[in-house]
């Protein structure tokens, strides 16, 4: 049985939340107004749902590739938990030396719902250690 995401439409003239192909992970969310996001700048880019997202689960916000790849244009921030109830913003930022604009019922990000692990913090003085260790960005070379 699929599990079953409750979306509450704020704007009932925006798309609805759909994916774009059988089998992919993610589905569209829409921008609810138009939003002109100039070079370096960050803004929340309302979507116009609210969601019941199922206990146990997250909402999980991802670029589009397209504008992500394309524009330069990048999601911020994408945690939608279970219990939140308000209006889904999208966090962006534009990370190119051109302005870019969000127009009403465009797609500005995408969503994956997750099923999620609680886990209970313990303090310790030493950690595992593990062949890569503390090794950074770059550890296991080009």
């Amino acid at each position: 049985m699929s599990l079953v995401l409750k979306i509450k439409k704020l704007d009932t003239d925006l798309p609805t939340p759909a994916y774009g192909y059988i089998g992919d992970a993610a589905f569209d969310l829409f921008a609810k107004e138009t939003t002109i996001l100039k070079p370096g700048e960050r803004k929340a880019i309302p979507t116009g749902l609210a969601l019941e997202i199922p206990d146990g689960y997250v909402g999980l916000v991802w670029d589009k590739s397209g504008i992500g790849i394309k524009e330069g244009v990048k999601t911020l921030g994408g945690v939608v938990d279970a219990t939140y109830r308000g209006e889904v913003l999208v966090g962006v930022v534009n990370l190119s030396e051109k302005e870019y604009t969000f127009e009403r019922g465009h797609k500005v990000a995408q969503m994956i719902i997750q099923k999620k692990e609680e886990v209970q913090i313990e303090i310790v003085e030493e950690l595992t250690e593990t062949e890569r260790g503390e090794g950074k960005f770059g550890s296991t070379g080009k």
